[in-house]
């Protein structure tokens, strides 16, 4: 470890060359990863492919383009899409087939230099018809372009609710209702809508386009509120999908839409030139600084724990190999050092990190604090240090790998739930940008500290080795074994192995990375090699913000 000046302050570069490490058995951590890695890959090889060939052919052939391939036209050349919610829908709905990818690509891109989000349905799942999770989805980035002020794309190519689950879809809070209740929020606070009808666009859905500032829709597409099958069942006329509700019926004769396109191509140039001539403000919330790599290689990252066998590790190990130049200023170091707390810079960034320790601590009074567990001193520390951030007005990356926070009398007598609570305040209330990163595990309350899903960071997201749950499988087994035997009589071991077995392997299931990610708890599963670069475009696209407001903090239990 070394020290450098960098003005007034020094900060350390933290982490050590691999051949250093001690403990680490590097060959089986790798192999560890690589195997899930691999099914990651193949997962995401067949979301690309969407409803499969014979439906992208089937869209082909009525002239259109898939939604993928009109995101692909839509973005600037050599810049990158940065999709959310890839996984899902993930092994959901089996019964009808699971619609890869929720059957809506999300994806936030550059178009004519501009942050933008997509909202693109996928004719080619289930003809873009929304499940639940859809929606969830759809609102998830809504909620997302709002947050961080990006124009918002809706590429309309949908049959509408999934009807055999239309009790799913409609009539609740967060429901199909709620997308144009956005679209109308969204307006007032200034956020660009532009919607292009390029299919059907069906019942309710119809309102989404014409609550947008733009509208667009393709010769062939059509949009109405009842087809022409439902118009002869309910009143007895009889018209034309086109006369009803095509494209020159809405530019020439309804005025609803407001520009006619002669196909897909035509239209996402429109959606360019449109784009171009917004007046951006350009105001940002973040100076940038100057980018330095990190000391250590980021393919190192996957080296470092292994993903079945949760041991003792270095966090600092994952931090030199993500931030710049491996430069690390920790807060209260030798204080509550179950949780690593500091300020660094990521892809030129200002950021505040608040990380969980894996290590075995031994404290200064001789006690020993268990790696990942969240301690009254560790959480009195990130509360401050999260009020810190506040302060100096930067964004917060939490990694989880907690099993949350510590038990037993010593502790509640020591008042961790006071403390605990805290740490919670301070997330729950915090106005700078959060991004959460699940590595290993994030359990119970500790999920809440270290800003979970429920704590609104702006963006969520996991490695594949990441385990979601209230308790560790092997906990929650035993206690939901001990439940059901109880209410059995002369229970043989065999038995009571194989019942804790069967609620172990669900239990199990339940806590991967896929199985949280297919509904939408986390935004997307990322490749642990590429945490860097999805971190420092997360940063990019939070700087589209150019204000917050002034941090206000709720009482304390001291």
């Amino acid at each position: 470890m070394t020290i450098l000046e960098i003005g007034v302050i020094s900060m350390s570069v933290i982490g050590n060359k691999i051949e250093d490490w001690k403990n680490i058995d590097v060959k089986n951590n790798e192999e560890s990863f690589n195997l899930i890695i691999k099914k990651y890959n193949e997962n995401i090889a067949n979301f690309l492919k969407g409803g499969g060939d014979r439906y992208i052919e089937k869209q082909h052939k009525k002239g259109r383009l898939t939604a993928r391939e009109r995101i692909d036209y839509l973005k600037d050349s050599g810049t990158n899409i940065h999709e959310v919610g890839i996984f899902a829908g993930y092994n959901m709905y089996e019964e009808y087939g699971s619609p890869a990818a929720a059957g809506v690509v999300t994806a936030i891109l550059k178009i004519s230099g501009v942050d933008c989000m997509v909202i693109a349905n996928d004719a080619t799942v289930k003809a873009g018809a929304y499940f639940e999770v859809s929606l969830k989805k759809t609102l998830r980035a809504q909620k997302i372009a709002l947050e961080n002020k990006l124009p918002i794309i809706y590429l309309v190519d949908s049959a509408g609710v999934f009807l055999p689950l239309q009790d799913q879809v409609f009539p609740d809070e967060a429901h199909f209702g709620r997308i144009f209740f956005n679209n109308a929020k969204l307006s007032s606070h200034g956020i660009p809508q532009i919607a292009s009808v390029m299919g059907p666009c069906i019942a309710g859905g119809a309102y989404l386009p014409v609550m947008c500032d733009k509208y667009i829709i393709v010769k062939g597409a059509s949009m109405f509120l009842a087809g022409p099958a439902l118009v002869k069942a309910a009143i007895g006329q009889e018209i034309s999908q086109e006369e009803l509700g095509g494209s020159h019926t809405h530019t020439a004769i309804s005025g609803t839409a407001d520009y006619e396109a002669k196909d897909d191509l035509e239209a996402l140039d429109y959606i360019k030139n449109m784009i171009s001539n917004i007046n951006h403000s350009g105001k940002k919330l973040m100076k940038r600084f100057d980018i330095k790599e990190p000391v250590f290689k980021s393919s190192e990252l996957i080296k470092i724990f292994n993903t079945n066998l949760m041991g003792q590790y270095d966090v600092c190990e994952i931090l030199a190999r993500i931030l710049d130049a491996s430069k690390f200023y920790e807060y209260k170091k030798d204080y509550g050092k179950t949780l690593v707390c500091g300020t660094a810079r990521l892809g030129g960034f200002p950021i505040g990190i608040v990380a969980n320790q894996r290590l075995v601590i031994k404290n200064d009074n001789g006690g020993m604090q268990l790696g990942g567990v969240i301690y009254s001193d560790s959480a009195d520390k990130g509360a401050r240090f999260i009020m810190n951030c506040n302060q100096d007005r930067i964004p917060i990356l939490f990694i989880h790998d907690v099993n949350g926070f510590m038990v037993g009398k010593d502790s509640e007598w020591g008042g961790i739930a006071k403390d605990g609570a805290k740490m919670v305040n301070a997330v729950s209330n915090s106005v700078v940008p959060k991004i959460s990163l699940i590595t290993g595990g994030s359990y119970g309350a500790g999920n809440y500290a270290m800003s979970g899903r429920a704590y609104e960071p702006r963006f969520m997201y996991s490695w594949p080795s990441a385990k979601l749950a209230v308790m560790g499988g092997d906990q929650a087994a035993k206690t939901l074994m001990q439940i059901k035997v109880s209410k059995m009589s002369d229970v043989s071991d065999e038995k009571k192995q194989e019942i804790y077995n069967k609620i172990k392997l669900n239990y199990d299931n339940q806590t991967k990375a896929e199985y949280g990610a297919a509904r939408m708890w986390v935004d997307e599963i990322i490749d642990p090699i590429e945490t860097r670069n999805v971190l420092i475009r997360t940063l990019e696209i939070i700087n589209n913000q150019d204000t917050l407001p002034a941090p206000r903090f709720s009482v304390f239990q001291c």
